[in-house]
């Protein structure tokens, strides 16, 4: 029976987030740099080119990054126009070693923390010059990546694009979603993550590299329902008799709620109106009540007299 009731329970306590940091990508090299990102070209040759926003105008040379056309501005995951970083093959000259570092400022994170972003070819053609990104990330005093095969203090890799090479667009030509959940913390640290552009025989001569960017880069905390509702909701009286006072903190708005009892079942929902809800007529117990906001769901116990 125990069993039983906890598969029963399990739907109950879905999850939301907090999220810890974000990145959009949109502005000037300027805005990202104020902002914290650094950018080092450790590619053997050393080519000219860094990463940096992209700052499209028409009339293009050729229909690159999703534009279809040379008189379309090219755009990024999330945010309109040239709202998205990138990098390419000038990263070498000649045939070489491609090491280009974007590396972030300092983040606080957690074991269990999610960090995600966006990537993709710039290239509408049908020709695949190889690409490779890593995420890699540097939990002690960072130490920047020297040399083409040099990491520095990044020793974690957290995630890989196309690790291998291989052509025929294994890396995407749409933005295509990459995670990575953080892991092997003692506690809450203070890191750094690096986008690094990695490409062997690369360059204007080499048989590999064209151009890639990245976009809508974000650190997110899964919390726990009941965790979520401690932080922006109270309730009160528990026990309650006849109506339970819901009240939303830090001005988010609830939707709707539902009422759930042991089993399981739905016994009650609706919207909440004047941050009540009235539960007179349920039988005397333990209940769970969710609440549904824009910013996520929350849900907590308590008990009917």
């Amino acid at each position: 029976m125990k069993k039983t009731l906890l598969l029963i329970l399990l739907p109950l306590l879905g999850i939301s987030q907090q999220n810890v940091f974000n990145f959009g990508f949109d502005g000037t090299n300027t805005a990202m740099q104020t902002a914290g990102w650094q950018f080092t070209n450790q590619s053997s040759p050393l080519g000219a080119s860094t990463w940096s926003l992209s700052t499209y105008t028409t009339p293009l040379s050729s229909a690159i990054f999703g534009s279809g056309n040379t008189t379309t501005i090219p755009v990024g995951q999330a945010g309109g126009n040239n709202s998205f970083a990138l990098v390419n093959f000038n990263s070498t000259t000649g045939a070489g070693t491609i090491s280009n570092w974007l590396i972030s400022p300092d983040i606080t994170v957690q074991n269990g923390d999610i960090v995600t972003f966006y990537s993709r070819k710039g290239t509408d053609g049908t020709t695949d010059y190889p690409d490779r990104l890593e995420l890699r990330m540097s939990s002690t005093t960072t130490t920047t990546p020297s040399g083409a095969t040099g990491v520095g203090s990044f020793t974690t890799l957290c995630t890989s694009v196309n690790p291998s090479l291989l052509g025929g667009f294994v890396y995407p030509k749409v933005w295509t979603q990459y995670t990575y959940t953080v892991s092997g913390l003692s506690g809450p640290t203070s890191v750094k993550f690096a986008f690094r552009y990695f490409v062997t025989n690369g360059g204007p001569s080499g048989a590999n590299s064209d151009i890639i960017g990245i976009d809508t880069f974000s650190v997110d905390r899964p919390l726990s329902t009941d965790s979520f509702f401690s932080q922006n909701f109270s309730i009160y009286p528990n026990p309650v008799n006849h109506v339970l006072n819901i009240v939303a903190k830090n001005g988010i708005i609830i939707n709707d709620f539902s009422v759930t009892d042991m089993n399981g079942r739905v016994v009650a929902s609706g919207k909440v109106i004047d941050n009540s809800v009235d539960v007179s007529n349920l039988s005397p117990g333990v209940y769970f009540v969710s609440v549904v906001t824009d910013e996520g769901k929350g849900t907590t116990k308590f008990v009917k007299n």
